[in-house]
């Protein structure tokens, strides 16, 4: 199970491409897994036969979970020598998952991630992730029992005993918390569980029910956790974008015809963002717990909307493109999102992130951040306006732009000096860079 993002800890096989006992070739689509960055096929590390499927369809694991092996070679009756099969995903646990691995499969009773041992000389068996959930959650892995193979404690051990020492909290009486839950955990997994609630009152009348996908569970989940985690304000600017609109209405049969792309508005509202970046390094930070990251790479991520959700492919190194090296950029991720063909390194080390939700007609709208970025712009439609110039009344092609952005590391006033910085290109743009 690969890792499709930096904070991504599990996928979803959504559908295996080949049943066992087929032949695939190298870099041939395998199989296609689901996480809450994007959909994408998952292609086969050798040619060879696929040999076993280890975890079916709709099952979600840990990243770097074995999900299935390949032999390398024809298919035929001849068993393959261990040498010659290949993991989908590094060896792992019952849960896990990421990467494609090329390394032979560990026999059955290879040792597992086992904490040292304890005072009583009893190893406790668990994952990467399940140790850092522990920590995070001031747990003590002895305390529970693993329900695992061979007693290996499992992320739902960890939520159990979460769930069971929350419930045992309410129902105490109303005196100081103990030490280790005093102050509110904002860790990935406590946030998941409350992106979704029971409402049995909704079910009346004629209706269908239907499971949320993967990708919609993700989604929810990342944007419950970063309303609680970020106090989120947003800034509205009116940008007029008539020297574009014209610039763009001059050279797009041309770029058409010399590109084998549509110009859009993108790019250049990209070009100015890479800019003001630049100009406003605290807009193009990231927080790790209480400290700032400001990232000398600018990298963007743009929201693609897909008929069952929402990827968000990153165009890295922003600043050292010009606008029709950004407009490529732009058409190949969003076409590629659609086909899920995105590598996960392309969905990896965004420092800022754009919603152009303006391609859809709407006019405004304010964006939630994408975490743990201080900063999100919004792009709404581009359209004819009366404004008043120099106590006159014209047609200008008008666009409202928003950005919302994380207060614990913004003021205001950066915030619109940045908006201002980006309007000052976008309204002095005199001819197309990049010819």
């Amino acid at each position: 199970m690969p890792q499709m993002g930096e904070s991504i800890v599990e996928g979803t096989v959504t559908k295996w491409l080949k049943k066992v006992g087929e032949q695939v070739e190298r870099d041939e689509p395998l199989l296609e897994i689901s996480t809450d960055k994007v959909d994408a096929e998952v292609p086969a590390p050798l040619t060879g036969v696929l040999e076993e499927i280890l975890v079916q369809e709709g099952e979600t694991v840990e990243i770097n979970t074995v999900v299935g092996r390949v032999s390398e070679g024809a298919s035929g009756s001849e068993q393959p020598t261990a040498q010659a099969v290949a993991d989908i995903g590094p060896a792992a646990p019952e849960s896990g998952g990421d990467n494609i691995s090329a390394a032979p499969a560990p026999p059955p009773d290879a040792p597992q991630a086992v904490e040292p041992p304890t005072e009583d000389s009893t190893p406790i068996r668990s994952s990467p992730l399940v140790k850092r959930l522990a920590k995070e959650h001031n747990i003590d892995l002895r305390q529970l029992k693993g329900t695992g193979q061979g007693g290996r404690i499992s992320k739902r051990d960890i939520e159990a005993y979460l769930k069971a020492r929350e419930e045992a909290t309410a129902a105490a009486p109303a005196v100081a918390p103990p030490a280790e839950i005093a102050a509110p955990s904002i860790a990935v997994p406590a946030e998941l569980a409350a992106a979704f609630h029971a409402a049995p009152h909704a079910r009346f009348g004629d209706h269908r029910v239907e499971p949320v996908s993967t990708m919609r569970k993700r989604i929810a989940e990342h944007m419950v956790m970063t309303q609680r985690v970020a106090p989120q304000v947003a800034t509205i600017h009116q940008f007029d974008v008539t020297a574009v609109a014209n610039i763009r209405e001059k050279t797009k049969d041309q770029f058409l015809d010399r590109h084998g792309i549509k110009l859009t508005y993108m790019p250049f509202f990209l070009k100015a963002a890479a800019s003001a970046l630049k100009a406003f390094p605290a807009v193009n930070a990231s927080l790790d717990g209480d400290q700032v990251i400001y990232h000398n790479n600018v990298n963007i991520a743009i929201a693609v909307a897909l008929n069952w959700g929402l990827v968000v492919p990153v165009i890295k190194d922003a600043d050292q493109k010009n606008t029709i090296e950004l407009q490529q950029a732009v058409t190949d991720l969003a076409s590629r999102a659609r086909n899920k063909q995105l590598k996960p390194e392309e969905v990896r080390e965004g420092t800022f992130s754009i919603s152009n939700y303006g391609s859809y007609g709407s006019l405004l709208a304010t964006p939630a951040i994408n975490q743990p970025q201080s900063a999100i712009l919004g792009l709404g439609a581009v359209h004819k306006a009366p404004v008043v110039i120099n106590d006159a009344i014209a047609i200008r092609s008008i666009s409202y732009v928003t950005l919302t952005f994380d207060h614990r590391m913004l003021d205001g006033a950066v915030a619109d000096e940045f908006l201002n910085h980006m309007k000052s290109i976008i309204e002095g743009w005199d001819e197309m860079d990049g010819q």
